[in-house]
């Protein structure tokens, strides 16, 4: 085998996930821990701030923030949840990754705090959110994305689009690169 096809072999592609993706067995409900203190959602239960007391939720990241029938900002949730909204779209075009950081550091931030449990949620809870979730766990926790999504699919059906995906593959690429990087230093 070439160096090329060597190389190639060693990089997933969008496909790649998409398959791990598709190997998941569960139904989409509207809520789910997917990992310790970390819940992914719909809409519906974001808006809902009774279940979300009984959760126990202390933070809310709204990865649809100002889209049609995304309710959701400070004043909404008072003095109850802590609040960050991401104005993003579930699209081809759209640039989550300039997102990854900051929503990584607001649920790293969240966790850190006593009894701190974060909703992150978009319309549907596959999408927006699960990508948000996925940059966490490899920026945070140093997971590669594909031990990343096999971790989630097994607690909650999700399914970033292509454009996610990708842009979850170059930040996996990214994070090798700077592991390597510091291990030579």
């Amino acid at each position: 085998m070439s160096d090329l096809k060597r190389k190639r072999k060693e990089y997933l592609t969008v496909k790649d996930l998409q398959k791990v993706l598709d190997s998941c067995t569960l139904h989409l409900s509207q809520v789910d821990e997917v990992w310790p203190n970390i819940y992914i959602g719909n809409v519906a239960i974001a808006q809902n701030k009774a279940v979300l007391q009984k959760l126990g939720i202390t933070h809310v990241l709204n990865a649809a923030h100002s889209k049609q029938g995304s309710i959701g900002n400070q004043s909404f949730y008072g003095n109850d949840f802590v609040y960050c909204g991401i104005p993003a779209d579930d699209s081809t075009y759209f640039d989550l990754d300039v997102y990854f950081k900051p929503a990584a550091d607001f649920i790293h931030k969240a966790l850190k705090s006593s009894d701190g449990k974060v909703l992150v949620h978009c319309i549907m809870g596959m999408s927006r959110s699960s990508t948000l979730v996925l940059a966490y766990l490899m920026i945070y926790h140093h997971l590669p994305l594909k031990q990343a999504l096999q971790k989630l699919i097994q607690k909650r059906a999700i399914y970033p689009n292509r454009n996610f995906l990708a842009l979850l593959l170059d930040l996996d690429l990214q994070l090798i690169k700077k592991k390597k990087t510091c291990q030579i230093l």
